[in-house]
């Protein structure tokens, strides 16, 4: 048995700070690991418990994610918080399982083309590749949870349109192969509330008990209207990235996550408390200004604040 349900219990929103993975891919300057470490435990201190916290690539290629094991340790020995890390092979699972890392996370792309195009492997061999991260979990001294992403699940950057009776029978694949979760990605933005909801409304479906996550991007301006309808249709994990940073190397015209702080606003004003106190979030954002200056930070309630009389953090 895996720990999914004491990590993500249906019965309330989880949210997961994605800024030191997907939120690293694309800059140009990345943090030292001091100041990933401060990043951490300052949205710690905050109240974020889940962490999306590197990648295990290789480093000649993603330098930003060579301290990946020292950030995985910063996270394990802080009480209640969740480490998760991507890995897209054997290798990197092997790497990631030597870790101790809580979660591993994987992808398998939408759409036969961008899998080939990206991956230089059919979704099939993905989904095998899933099943054999699963099979090395069980085998492992700690067993951690396996999510997989389906990447351009709301719209492909290379081919268009996505149909999401494909991304649900992925979704179907990737929960018999033994995943804990499966999160379905609007990898490029290209999606609006309505188709949201509704392939969010499929996925939950399918499911059952164990959780979906809805992973969003800002391309167009939709994340917290889509962040909204995922609400409303039963996910309770939602990715976010400090200041909105991100985007995936290998999707064309990719931008940034949704804003992290504005997600934390939007599921407190909907009613799911998250822990989180809002104010002393927005100041970890001084960590990445002195890290990274030339890169660009977003946040609708960085520039404006809290309305008057809000509090800070739900009781």
């Amino acid at each position: 048995m895996t720990r999914v349900h004491d990590i993500y219990p249906n019965d309330r929103v989880s949210l997961r700070e994605v800024g030191l993975r997907d939120g690293l891919q694309l800059v140009k300057t990345f943090p030292s690991t001091a100041a990933k470490q401060r990043w951490v435990r300052d949205e710690y201190a905050a109240g974020v418990r889940h962490f999306e916290v590197g990648s295990f690539l290789p480093a000649k290629t993603f330098p930003q994610f060579v301290d990946v094991r020292d950030i995985v340790a910063t996270i394990a020995a802080l009480p209640g918080a969740h480490g998760v890390a991507l890995a897209l092979n054997e290798r990197g699972v092997n790497e990631a399982l030597a870790s101790g890392v809580a979660e591993i996370a994987s992808v398998v792309s939408a759409t036969e083309e961008h899998s080939q195009a990206n991956a230089n492997r059919s979704r099939e061999s993905a989904i095998e590749n899933i099943k054999r991260l699963c099979e090395l979990r069980d085998a492992s001294a700690h067993k951690p949870l396996v999510n997989a992403a389906i990447s351009m699940g709301l719209g492909c950057s290379i081919v268009g349109a996505v149909d999401p009776n494909e991304v649900l029978r992925l979704t179907e694949k990737l929960y018999e192969v033994g995943v804990d979760m499966v999160a379905i990605a609007d990898t490029v933005g290209y999606a609006g509330p309505k188709q949201v909801g509704g392939l969010t409304r499929g996925a939950v479906k399918i499911a059952g008990s164990k959780p979906v996550c809805v992973h969003l991007h800002d391309t167009r301006g939709m994340g917290i209207a889509n962040a909204s309808a995922a609400l409303d249709e039963g996910a309770r994990v939602l990715d976010g990235s400090l200041g909105g940073l991100g985007g995936c190397p290998f999707a064309p015209g990719a931008t940034g996550n949704v804003v992290f702080e504005d997600l934390v606003f939007l599921c407190e004003s909907k009613g799911f408390p998250t822990g989180i106190d809002l104010d002393r979030l927005v100041e970890v954002r001084a960590i990445l200004k002195a890290e990274m200056p030339n890169e660009q930070l977003y946040g609708g309630l960085a520039r404006a604040g809290l309305p008057r009389g809000a509090k800070a953090k739900a009781a």
